[in-house]
């Protein structure tokens, strides 16, 4: 007899502020502590419901070690002072880590295993380096079948520009657009409903007492979107991945740190406690594609998420793809014909940041809340993977 599939809502999704990496507002606050608030932020967002039915915690790393090691998850669910009878388990898929422990917490609930659960991302760029304290590499990583997986990621991004024809100034443009789009996101208010606000405490040595002066204070922005961002400003820096290359730290992601949490639950528990939705998980796609240009992988994950979701391209309203370099991000949408107008309308990584593991619980948060405000139906998640990956995610507002 096979068992029908039950729907997995969403009941509330937040993040933190994004802090700039390795000297901005975070960088000395630990990636537990970011993951931590945000949980339980989300947990306060659902006052009706009661912790003790949560069973478990998936959250997304992309280097869970150092500060963010440890099982993360199971640790940060015991640090929020919720009930120990709940699991926790870090997983890592790079960059769409934060998704996929998103479409795992919706999986456990659409087979019935689980009615309530904890899904999100942390990750700390200031605390733990890109590809950690000590990566050790598979030498056969270095043989000519296998080459591509050695690129380091803005290598793969040139390669995406040479194949699909970005120039350098259409690089240079999306970006500026990726800045006001999210400095106008920002005036606007537009971040309000998705943003959990962190304080930061600060300590200054005391040279007439001798003492350690501490000063606190509550961060509630993105620090990296930019409003002087402009054309002139960024055809000024030079190519950091390729001699004659045309990606910039100017048209790249920033480094960042931040976290991302939501709880999602059964349609049981939604008229158990008389919950409303804020969305319903629609859909999870993830597509390989060569490693060497590991950019261009949205463009596979995202028919197939549309497919397992029902629905077509034109139906999206509200589009979130992670803007690794600006080179992939506009490869995508050419490949796929996206429409440019519901592309990050809040600016993206390239303005916002992009702190890894979490970003796709934070770009969740940030659809999700887009299309209610907005009262669209469907918002979509996706970046690209390293090691040639894309992913995808589907949310339909309720």
């Amino acid at each position: 007899m096979t068992k029908q599939l039950q729907e997995a809502y969403i009941v509330s999704a937040t993040r933190t502020p994004i802090g700039k990496a390795p000297r901005g507002m975070f960088k000395n606050t630990r990636p537990d502590d970011l993951l931590v608030r945000a949980i339980q932020s989300a947990v306060a967002q659902v006052p009706g419901l009661d912790p003790k039915l949560i069973e478990d915690a998936i959250i997304g790393c992309s280097f869970p070690e150092g500060a963010q090691g440890l099982n993360m998850a199971r640790n940060a669910v015991l640090l929020a002072g919720l009930p120990n009878t709940i699991g926790g388990v870090t997983v890592n898929r790079y960059c769409a880590s934060g998704i996929t422990a998103i479409a795992m917490a919706a999986d456990r609930i659409r087979v019935g295993q689980a009615d309530v659960m904890i899904a999100g991302g942390a990750e700390s760029m200031s605390m733990v380096p890109m590809m950690g304290f000590h990566p050790s590499v598979n030498m056969d990583v270095f043989k000519d079948e296998n080459v591509g997986m050695a690129y380091g990621m803005g290598l793969t991004a040139e390669k995406v520009a040479q194949q699909w024809k970005v120039s350098r100034e259409a690089q240079d443009a999306f970006s500026v657009e990726s800045h006001r789009r999210a400095v106008a996101g920002q005036l606007a208010g537009e971040f309000k409903d998705e943003t959990t606000s962190v304080e930061i405490i600060e300590r200054f040595p005391n040279l007439a007492t001798g003492q350690i002066d501490l000063k606190t204070r509550s961060v509630d922005r993105d620090e990296g979107a930019r409003a002087d961002s402009s054309m002139e400003t960024l055809g000024k820096l030079k190519a950091v991945f390729a001699a004659k290359g045309s990606v910039t730290a100017g048209n790249s992601s920033q480094m960042s740190d931040g976290a991302g949490a939501l709880i999602l639950v059964s349609e049981k528990i939604l008229k158990e406690f008389n919950l409303t939705p804020l969305a319903r998980f629609a859909s999870f796609a993830v597509r390989g594609v060569p490693p060497e240009i590991m950019g261009i992988g949205p463009k596979e994950a995202i028919p197939a998420a549309l497919r397992a979701a029902g629905i077509t391209q034109d139906q999206l309203d509200w589009i979130e793809l992670n803007e690794a370099f600006a080179a992939q991000a506009l490869a995508v949408i050419q490949d796929l014909g996206l429409d440019p107008s519901k592309v990050n309308p809040l600016g993206g990584a390239i303005a916002l940041g992009h702190p890894l593991g979490a970003t796709g619980a934070i770009r969740a948060a940030t659809a999700i809340h887009g299309i209610r405000r907005r009262n669209q139906k469907y918002g979509m998640v996706t970046m690209c993977v390293g090691t040639g990956m894309g992913a995808a995610g589907i949310f339909e507002r309720m």
